[in-house]
């Protein structure tokens, strides 16, 4: 399970010309599930994720978490964070789990998401997508369920 997470000011999902999400300031958060994951680590992936203190306090200092700003969450499904890139030139998406169980995993991490008070939008699991966004700082980060004790 991966996640590239990045504030955002102003998100937003386009698909076929419809708005399927918008948001003001929080998260864009980029969310793909790897062959073989399962909900065992769902709850302590979402717990991260949210607990992560990468907005800035009144000193400049990143101190505060998405929740702590009562920030916003665009949420989009992103099977590529799963393609092996590191074989040949053109991406193989073999370690990318099947797209049912895929999808299920994606509306249940949202729900958490949502069950802890913070608004999220989602995009379309599966469709073309279009996200705009500004990314103040830039800031950018990268959650891996494989980097990390207790997860895998």
């Amino acid at each position: 399970m991966k996640a590239v997470i990045q504030r955002a000011e102003d998100a937003s999902c386009t698909v076929d010309g419809a708005v399927t999400g918008h948001i003001g300031k929080g998260l864009v958060i980029y969310f793909g599930v790897d062959r073989g994951d399962d909900e065992s680590i769902l709850e302590k992936f979402i717990s991260k994720m949210l607990k992560l203190r990468i907005f800035e306090d009144e000193k400049g200092k990143m101190n505060l978490s998405i929740k702590d700003i009562g920030g916003e969450i665009l949420f989009i499904s992103q099977f590529t964070l799963s393609a092996d890139v590191y074989h040949g030139n053109r991406p193989s998406f073999d370690y990318a789990e099947v797209p049912e169980k895929a999808s299920s995993m994606y509306l249940k991490a949202a729900e958490m998401i949502r069950n802890e008070g913070i608004k999220t939008e989602l995009g379309v699991f599966g469709a073309h997508m279009e996200i705009r966004y500004m990314n103040p700082g830039p800031a950018t980060f990268v959650l891996d369920s494989s980097c990390f004790p207790g997860l895998k």
